[in-house]
């Protein structure tokens, strides 16, 4: 149910919702962008120790399809991205972003040899840690609250959806309540924790995908990755695809279902991205997709023509 209107509208910048790139400007008074990696781990959802397989959507690269190459060392992968990114941003500073599979599931030792290169690094302000809820044993999360005392981190974990039944569908291999229980342990630690939710995901209607937006919403989470669903070739969703459980959502949709998320999301909580990427060559569909920037000025446009802005139906529980 939408609540009180708050008096005027809220800007972050040019922007009526709470960026990374306003936050980051805040934070360290300067460009910041985070510099992908793959550390060469797996995920416990492909080598069998919970389930096989993956979840239906994941690439080979395990979400880490713009990250640095795995045969690379780590400071390597570290330079070769941030060398192609200050082609557009020169006098950036850097977030160290471990992306690709699941990046806590290893020994503390192992973990605090490839955080430690990274965060080593000249430029390099902060990490961002992509995991599962289910990799987060006590040593582990005793050596990310040891982390956030001394620098800027986030932890990344992938909700994608509320729905047991979609979860099912999708081979997520955990519960809503394993990821609650995440977020509580971390909280305790004080941690950043970014929620990730994906929209399009196969059987969901509209309001089912609405209902997660506003389970996010209400957790004590800090921020939040909206991604579009994208059906990538040789992911087990193609079989899913061609079995008619999916539909491409159009970009119009999208784009009202993105609007109708930030109003209820609370004002503070920072909006990391609004949609996402795949590879070019992968890519099955929506092709409309690879237009970023054109999805991205059309929900400015909406929320313009709305007259609507992050939060404008949030109320503190």
């Amino acid at each position: 149910m939408k609540t009180d209107l708050l008096p005027a509208p809220l800007l972050w910048g040019d922007k009526r919702f709470h960026t990374w790139n306003y936050e980051m400007r805040e934070q360290f008074q300067n460009k910041v962008f985070k510099v992908m990696l793959d550390a060469g781990f797996t995920c416990p959802n492909r080598d069998g120790s919970i389930a096989k397989g993956g979840c239906t959507f994941c690439s080979a690269r395990g979400s880490g399809d713009f990250a640095g190459r795995r045969r690379d060392d780590l400071v390597t992968q570290f330079n070769t991205i941030r060398d192609r990114q200050h082609l557009k941003w020169p006098n950036a500073k850097y977030i160290g972003y471990f992306q690709a599979y699941t990046n806590t599931y290893a020994p503390v030792e192992e973990l605090r040899e490839y955080f430690e290169v990274i965060l080593e690094q000249p430029g390099v302000v902060g990490l961002s840690i992509a995991t599962r809820p289910d990799c987060l044993p006590d040593d582990v999360v005793d050596y990310l609250a040891e982390l956030n005392e001394r620098t800027y981190l986030w932890i990344e974990m992938g909700l994608q959806t509320v729905h047991e039944s979609t979860s099912e569908l999708i081979n997520r291999a955990h519960d809503t309540q394993c990821y609650l229980d995440a977020v509580e342990k971390l909280r305790k630690r004080n941690i950043r924790v970014c929620a990730h939710i994906i929209y399009g995901l196969p059987q969901e209607t509209h309001e089912m995908m609405l209902d997660t937006g506003r389970a996010v919403a209400a957790m004590d989470v800090q921020g939040i990755k909206i991604h579009l669903l994208h059906l990538m070739r040789k992911t087990p969703m193609v079989k899913q695809y061609e079995a008619g459980l999916l539909r491409f959502l159009e970009r119009d949709e999208y784009v009202k279902l993105i609007v109708d998320t930030l109003e209820f999301l609370p004002p503070e909580m920072i909006v990391h991205r609004l949609t996402g990427d795949a590879p070019r060559d992968l890519l099955m569909g929506p092709m409309w997709s690879l237009k970023k920037w054109e999805v991205l000025n059309a929900i400015d446009d909406e929320l313009k023509s709305r007259e609507t802005w992050q939060g404008k139906y949030w109320r503190q529980p």
